[in-house]
């Protein structure tokens, strides 16, 4: 649910492929394998507008142009974001 790009755990029903690395507290890394199944995702996005419609403003709506693109193909991939801050 908090990660909307993250593909579901292929074992562990309701989790997902991605971890958080911290040091001293603070969070260095952000890491997820990339979600690259079509249906998967357009079934998350037609949920999150679903959300946006009854007021949730933290959502996004469908985004079409997306999801034909995975349509194509999307090979493995993931995704992660490495920072340091309040150091």
């Amino acid at each position: 649910m908090i990660s909307p790009l993250a593909k579901t755990d292929r074992s562990i029903k309701g989790l997902c492929e991605r971890f958080e690395a911290f040091v001293c507290k603070n969070e260095i890394v952000n890491a997820y394998t990339e979600l690259n199944d079509p249906f998967d995702k357009r079934m998350r996005f037609e949920e999150q507008a679903n959300q946006k419609a009854q007021g949730d403003d933290d959502t996004q709506l469908i985004d079409e142009t997306f999801c034909q693109s995975l349509e194509y193909g999307l090979p493995p991939t993931g995704g992660w974001g490495m920072g340091l801050t309040g150091w």
